[in-house]
């Protein structure tokens, strides 16, 4: 048996303060009912639903502009027990639809709506099925697809986020997941990076849209033009939900024929945040190529969707901070912070390994010592304002003429240790020469204070059989050699 709908006999109340919206609803849809009540008030609108069994109560919620301002709404939603409401909402407050969800079902239509539209979503509403048990079993059946669908793609979503490691390719497949909702055609996800700069992280198009071009730029998209009529960058500005069920409706001519162009009939964002009731860190979007009424459930889907994603985003960020830190941490307990050289342990660390490989390979290995000369007494008389950059400047000449397989590492005071691979005595004889020369050449920041800087080294080649112990015994027997010799020398150790 086909739906019917009956005109005589349907009472329907209309909810709105403006006396021209009441006047413009009473023109276009008042004859759809045989007794019909125009209210100013939420009030007045509960009166008289109280009074007559209303088949249909329209709440018109244009021209509010916090919900707040409608006290008593919520109460009269639950009152009607699920019996028919259709609520009219603008798309700038679409964030106020799954918030009145909690106290009942509705229907719900984005203003602005045209008549003709209006007119027959009133009829919808007021259809009444002809085999209410079909319609049920039919219901019911949307149901179960509907969160079929929605648990399909909160574990594709699930999967994405296991990517944290790298965050534009999360985002990619965080878009990717996105798209498996029905009727999606298009999504992108939007992240404010450093200094409250909102960049187009990634999007996934099935309709050939490209939403950098669209907003001719991929980062500080909070300047675009588009910023209070584009829902993704409403969603960031406002802090709530944006649903724009039609292009058109956005007030912009460009963006409605862009969106148009790629088969977008209804876009859907929501603003990401670190934490619940924290500051805005971006948003997604969903356009959609068909138009979807969506219920509460999947409302609190989309709104569990966007809270995985924004720890997500926050778990990503967090891991790259932790590994920037440990990074740091790493450097500080192997660099000396004043000459940028490796410090006492990594160096003995790198001798350690280094005599193994040489060990292990049959490979020579050679390690030289040296010591600032005359530097205490320049650094006790100038103190460290003069004598930490002529260490520093010291430790860059030297660094300078290393291999990168070499090592300069800070060993004690003025005192420095080079691990050379691959090198003979003789060869390194002839390093220690060129440090030297180079050394005495340098413009080190002391010369302007009347203070000399040279360097005394001392050379060894590591023995098949030696520890680092030893090695380092023996290189500074002959580095004090060179320094009683009248520094400024050269001693091979024995």
């Amino acid at each position: 048996m086909a739906d019917a709908f009956s005109r005589p006999n349907s009472t329907g109340v209309f909810f709105n303060p403006s006396s021209d919206r009441r006047a413009e609803f009473q023109s276009c849809c008042g004859e759809l009912f045989s007794q019909f009540t125009l209210c100013d008030s939420v009030d007045s609108a509960a009166t008289a639903v109280a009074k007559r069994d209303t088949d249909l109560l329209i709440l018109d919620l244009t021209g509010f502009e916090h919900l707040n301002q409608l006290a008593g709404v919520g109460a009269l939603i639950r009152s009607r027990s699920g019996k028919p409401i259709l609520l009219l909402c603008t798309y700038e407050h679409s964030a106020w639809l799954p918030e009145l969800m909690a106290y009942g079902t509705f229907d719900y239509r984005i203003c602005p709506v045209l008549n003709d539209e209006l007119q027959q979503a009133v009829k919808q509403a007021l259809t009444v099925p002809g085999d209410p048990a079909a319609a049920m079993q039919q219901t019911l059946l949307d149901k179960e697809k509907e969160l079929r669908d929605l648990l399909g793609v909160q574990r594709s979503l699930q999967r994405a986020l296991g990517g944290i490691d790298n965050i534009n390719t999360m985002a990619s497949q965080i878009c990717l997941a996105l798209c498996n909702f029905p009727g999606v055609r298009h999504t992108s996800l939007l992240h404010i990076k450093e200094r409250g700069d909102l960049q187009l992280v990634a999007q996934e198009a099935r309709n050939h849209l490209d939403l950098a071009r669209l907003l001719q730029r991929r980062d500080r998209l909070l300047q675009s033009p588009l910023r209070d009529v584009f829902p993704p960058l409403m969603a960031v500005s406002r802090g709530e939900m944006v649903l724009l069920d039609a292009p058109e409706k956005s007030g912009d001519p460009e963006l409605a024929m862009a969106l148009h162009d790629r088969n977008v009939r209804m876009v859907l964002a929501l603003p990401l945040r670190a934490e619940p009731g924290g500051p805005e860190i971006g948003a997604i979007c969903l356009m959609f190529d068909r138009h979807v009424t969506f219920s509460r459930e999947q409302f609190a889907c989309f709104a569990s969707l966007a809270q995985f994603v924004s720890f997500g985003l926050g778990m990503s960020e967090l891991k790259h901070q932790n590994d920037a830190l440990s990074g740091q941490l790493s450097q500080m307990s192997t660099v000396d912070a004043i000459t940028g050289a490796a410090n006492r342990r990594a160096g003995e660390d790198m001798l350690d390994n280094e005599i193994r490989r040489a060990r292990r390979y049959g490979l020579p290995l050679a390690v030289l010592s040296f010591d600032v000369g005359s530097f205490h007494s320049s650094n006790d008389l100038y103190g460290s304002a003069v004598g930490d950059p002529v260490l520093r400047k010291i430790a860059e000449t030297v660094m300078g003429r290393l291999r990168t397989s070499d090592m300069l590492a800070r060993m004690r005071g003025e005192e420095f240790l080079i691990v050379a691979t691959h090198t003979t005595a003789a060869d390194a004889v002839r390093l220690a020469e060129k440090l030297r020369g180079a050394i005495a050449e340098a413009d080190l920041p002391s010369a302007g204070y009347g203070a000399t800087v040279s360097i005394s080294l001392g050379v060894t080649q590591v023995a098949p059989d030696e520890g680092s112990a030893i090695v380092l015994d023996r290189l500074d027997a002959a580095l004090h050699r060179a320094k009683r010799a009248g520094r400024n020398c050269i001693e091979v150790a024995a």
